[in-house]
């Protein structure tokens, strides 16, 4: 089995900044393979590696729960979150440039999260979510303080149509003067999606504009979802 540095590298990834520049996201190919989706739901029940459990129903957010891994992360998650980051950098650097604006995002996450940590943003973001039947995420955005990075990535874990049903992966973009456009993406195991964090450049008659997106997922009518969510910058 290739490394996940390899299959992250092996992805065609100007077909992947593509569908982020004409779709404002990109769905990624079986990335994961069933053993580690398998490894990563065994981690929901190992209370020492989360630092954070959230009850959606408590705030409000949903029906779900969700946990942050606590520093430092699994490897696997590590070498996800350190490795699809280059290329994301790349694409965001290339959405400020559309928008008239200088480049912010370095190259490595290193960099990046020791800028997250300058403004006291040092906690890890990396999550695992689990839905019961008849539970659904809100849309919202994932903001954790001043910094942020502008995607972020959630992989599903287990099969979709045999684990459980429903619960597509919903992304809503909202355009100024106009009514909202939504997606709805139906992952299989170990498939991921790319998709801002908070708002993606569009082509207008004057230019670039920002279109503000929310994402979240549909009711799951049976079974028990779990997901990955890799995001890039730290919480304060």
């Amino acid at each position: 089995m290739n490394s996940i540095a390899e299959r992250i590298a092996a992805m065609d990834w100007q077909a992947l900044h593509r569908s982020l520049s004409e779709r404002g996201f990109a769905k990624l190919p079986a990335l994961l393979q069933a053993e580690e989706c398998r490894e990563l739901i065994a981690m929901y029940d190992e209370a020492p590696l989360f630092r954070t459990r959230i009850d959606m129903r408590r705030y409000r957010f949903g029906e779900g729960e969700y946990q942050y891994f606590a520093d430092p992360l699994p490897f696997l998650v590590q070498q996800l979150r350190m490795h699809l980051y280059p290329e994301l950098a790349a694409a965001a650097n290339a959405w400020l440039r559309l928008l008239g604006k200088e480049e912010m995002y370095p190259p490595e996450l290193e960099s990046f999260l020791a800028e997250c940590a300058r403004y006291e943003q040092t906690r890890a973001t990396p999550l695992l979510l689990k839905y019961e039947q008849g539970g659904y995420n809100c849309l919202h955005q994932d903001l954790y303080g001043d910094i942020y990075f502008p995607f972020q990535v959630v992989f599903a874990l287990n099969r979709r149509e045999v684990d459980y049903t429903g619960g597509e992966f919903l992304l809503v973009e909202q355009r100024p003067r106009a009514q909202s456009r939504g997606h709805a993406i139906a992952l299989e195991q170990g498939e991921g999606v790319i998709f801002p964090t908070q708002h993606r450049p569009v082509a207008g008659t004057r230019g670039y504009y920002r279109a503000t997106l929310r994402h979240g997922v549909s009711e799951i009518t049976g079974g028990r979802r779990f997901s990955l969510g890799v995001i890039f910058h730290n919480a304060r």
